[in-house]
């Protein structure tokens, strides 16, 4: 069974199925289908595990956004594990993430996002030139423009607003 499950073709399309899945949102991906079409000599019972320990490295992965020195590191660990994974699976998973870490990233992101978010801020102090009062005369101000938005959308810009810069987080009210 071990040498069943061994080739790196079959492990990396079974990768590319379980992100395409689990983070790009594509349903119609099962058990069964990759299994039939990546491991048709396997059978379901030998192939579920195989499938969870990979499913789980995958997402311990993602959601960690590791880098490539943490991969390195947990995948040399999980190659001395009690049931983990040889020395060949770790280096298709490895080539698996570095060419689809950015876009798994991606998805992740537009995943956690509810609503808009904040696509551009620009900011700069000025000095007050004129006041009803002469004590504000030379005060700082800051004046800031956010620009919010999703991404693929239009953005919706907040006009430049005035505030003293050390009561900058009470100042931002829309």
């Amino acid at each position: 069974m071990a040498g069943e499950l061994e080739g790196s073709k079959p492990l990396s399309g079974l990768l590319s199925g379980l992100a395409q899945e689990a983070f790009h949102g594509h349903q119609g991906i099962t058990e069964e289908l990759l299994r039939s079409q990546l491991y048709p000599d396997v059978s379901l019972e030998e192939f579920r595990p195989f499938l969870a320990k990979m499913r789980g490295i995958l997402k311990s992965i993602a959601s960690a956004d590791m880098d490539f020195n943490q991969l390195e590191a947990f995948l040399t660990a999980q190659t001395k594990k009690q049931g983990g994974i040889t020395c060949d699976q770790a280096a298709v998973i490895s080539k698996f993430w570095k060419s689809h870490k950015t876009k798994i990233r991606e998805s992740l992101m537009n995943q956690s996002r509810w609503d808009s978010g904040l696509r551009g801020l620009s900011w700069r102090v000025d000095g007050k030139s004129q006041s009803r009062h002469s004590a504000q005369i030379h005060t700082p101000v800051a004046i800031m423009e956010l620009e919010i938005g999703k991404s693929g959308q239009e953005l919706y810009s907040i006009w430049p607003h005035t505030c003293q810069p050390q009561l900058w987080l009470g100042c931002l009210r829309f």
